[in-house]
């Protein structure tokens, strides 16, 4: 789905925001566990939609349930309107 029309509620807006600024890591997994500032994010919800859009992706591959860095796709930077030099860290 195309961040033109996926839909954001303020706390995805927020938890993208985090992710882009360097401060998220994810479990490899299917379903991936976000943590912000070294604490587990408390919707799983949120976390794994922003996963299933591709918003958000692991910086490198990992051991099942390893945490590794979280990265802002080009799609989350699109989905929370942030030009590239906005954020420090991104992926393609």
């Amino acid at each position: 789905m195309s961040a033109e029309i996926l839909t954001l509620n303020h706390r995805e807006r927020a938890t993208l925001t985090a992710v882009g600024l360097g401060r998220a890591e994810m479990t490899c997994s299917c379903e991936p566990d976000l943590y912000i500032d070294g604490v587990a994010c408390c919707d799983q919800f949120t976390a794994h939609r922003l996963a299933r859009f591709a918003l958000v992706v692991p910086l490198r591959a990992g051991r099942r349930g390893e945490r590794v860095p979280a990265l802002l796709t080009d799609a989350g930077r699109a989905a929370i309107d942030l030009p590239a030099a906005d954020l420090p860290r991104s992926a393609a």
